[in-house]
């Protein structure tokens, strides 16, 4: 798909720096999924809402993915951390995995993602 495809998640400022982040729906793979949108250190990243552990959504809340300190994204059910600038895992069950990136840009005052051979636009 062409990297110029640009798909509509937010408002800019709705993602906060080490706050609440912003799911949004996806197909990956085939499948009906989410993905989302965090802010950390001033920047916006994107991941498949899918532990590398075992394939389940990671926030405790909607939105809520960091841990406590925000330092971390922490899959709320077994614990995995992963580092919000690369997706690596840093500790817990998901050893050596990672979460899978979905390509995020800001401009104009709005986060938009882009489609990849893997993460397809959500089925209607």
């Amino acid at each position: 798909m062409s990297d110029s495809v640009e798909i509509l998640i937010c408002a800019a400022d709705a993602v906060a720096d080490l706050g609440r982040g912003v799911r949004f729906p996806v197909t990956a793979g085939g499948e009906d999924a989410t993905g989302f949108v965090v802010r950390y250190g001033g920047k916006v990243y994107g991941y498949l809402n899918r532990c590398a552990h075992v394939p389940i959504e990671l926030d405790w809340n909607q939105g809520e993915f960091f841990e406590s300190s925000k330092l971390y994204i922490m899959c709320s059910t077994h614990g995995a951390v992963y580092i919000p600038d690369n997706g690596q895992c840093a500790g817990g069950p998901c050893r050596g995995g990672r979460l899978r990136p979905i390509a995020v840009v800001e401009h104009d005052e709005h986060l938009y993602w882009q489609p990849d051979d893997y993460i397809r636009p959500a089925r209607a």
